[in-house]
């Protein structure tokens, strides 16, 4: 089959690789109609390259038709439609029950420390390969698909799969009040879905991004957007009586513009060998945190800073002095992707479409494309907002 593969920093590739086979009997193999390429993707293809080996398969976003089941499967069959979800957990586990997905005890990656597995994310996450390709083979498939109807196109499904999810918890652990104001950091794919989820949940969504493209498309889903400029914080606070917004989802993460510094360093681990640039990269001071630095100076007294955004380092500085002062709750956390699919299910399929599924994606393209939008994305040219490939054409 064609896959998408990593070769290098900033090289990504499509190569003929071998088919997915069942190997447990609760596998499942999924062909891939629709895969999109996400925002974190971007740090595999610029900074987590000590974590991952020439030839791994990219992506964890993905959706598809079933077309193998194993021997132990019994809630899936060959034809299902279905959206796979980025992490991979077991449904029975403690974590699972207590809708900590991303926190499976069973697919833990403990080598490292981390939490249950992802598809197409380093070895720090189970180096498992992942759905920007042809086939996809499914761990504990019985519990790690959602089933979807066959009447509606992908763009309605596919974001269940992440970034839908991801948005939808980033708000829910901001722990909004009614008609409370809330501050989305950054328009990308997951700030847009957290500003839509903001203005659907009845709440003033003001938003940061120093893009004009994904300000104008987030307007056109009531939010009040701002560029980021040096006095945007304090214009912010003048809307909300001097206090700050309530709650903040900081939908950036660690390459925030601003912190040259900390974005040197993170080009200099490029250059070293690989188990002295993991270890730089587990332990060291390595996110640029621009983004967090400003949720926590827009928050209000006794708010919420939600992190949405992926971080990384270990020994990165945080304003604690401000935040106890400020009383400042702070939520984050890797998705817990299953825990909202009952919610978020009857949304997409609404034929108003309340949170905008259909106007995000800005380039559909075929598999053998993906290394030149890869680059589109991350340089943020032509527009480029969200990228879905196509494998089955």
């Amino acid at each position: 089959m064609k896959a998408l593969t990593w070769q290098g920093k900033r090289k990504v590739t499509v190569e003929e690789v071998s088919d997915p086979v069942i190997v447990e009997p609760t596998d499942a193999i999924v062909k891939i109609t629709s895969s999109a390429i996400c925002g974190s993707d971007l740090h595999l293809y610029e900074l987590f390259g000590p974590f991952i080996d020439r030839g791994d398969i990219l992506g964890h976003e993905p959706m598809g038709v079933v077309v193998e089941v194993g021997a132990d499967v019994t809630q899936l069959a060959v034809g299902d439609r279905v959206v796979v979800p980025f992490n991979i957990s077991c449904g029975h586990c403690f974590m699972c029950r207590r809708g900590l997905q991303s926190q499976c005890e069973t697919t833990q990656v403990r080598e490292y420390g981390s939490g249950a597995a992802l598809f197409g994310y380093t070895k720090l996450y189970g180096q498992v390969p992942g759905g920007q390709a042809e086939y996809l083979r499914v761990p504990l498939a019985d519990y790690n698909h959602v089933r979807v109807g066959d009447d509606l196109p992908d763009d309605r499904y596919l974001f269940l799969s992440d970034i839908l999810p991801t948005a939808w918890q980033g708000v829910n652990y901001a722990r909004m009040p009614d008609e409370g104001t809330l501050a989305v950091m950054g328009l990308g794919p997951v700030g847009q879905f957290a500003a839509r989820v903001g203005v659907h949940l009845g709440y003033r969504v003001l938003a940061v991004d120093p893009e004009p493209a994904r300000r104008e498309m987030a307007e056109r889903h009531g939010v009040l957007t701002y560029d980021l400029t040096d006095t945007v914080i304090e214009e912010l606070r003048d809307l909300t009586d001097g206090r700050g917004a309530d709650g903040v989802v900081d939908a950036v993460g660690l390459e925030a513009h601003g912190n040259p510094g900390v974005k040197f360093a993170q080009s200099a681990v490029g250059l070293l060998p690989d188990p002295l640039a993991q270890k730089v990269l587990d332990t060291a001071g390595m996110d640029r945190l621009a983004a967090v630095y400003a949720s926590i100076d827009l928050v209000r007294r006794g708010g919420t800073v939600s992190l949405s955004g992926v971080y990384a380092g270990d020994a990165d500085i945080l304003p604690l002095k401000t935040m106890f002062d400020k009383q400042i709750s702070l939520r984050m956390g890797q998705c817990n992707v299953k825990r909202w699919i009952d919610t978020l299910l009857p949304l997409v399929e609404d034929p108003a479409d309340p949170l905008g599924v259909m106007d995000l994606v800005t380039h559909h393209a075929p598999l053998e494309d993906a290394p030149g939008l890869y680059e589109t994305f991350q340089k943020k040219e032509d527009g480029c907002i969200k990228v879905v490939l196509n494998p089955a054409g």
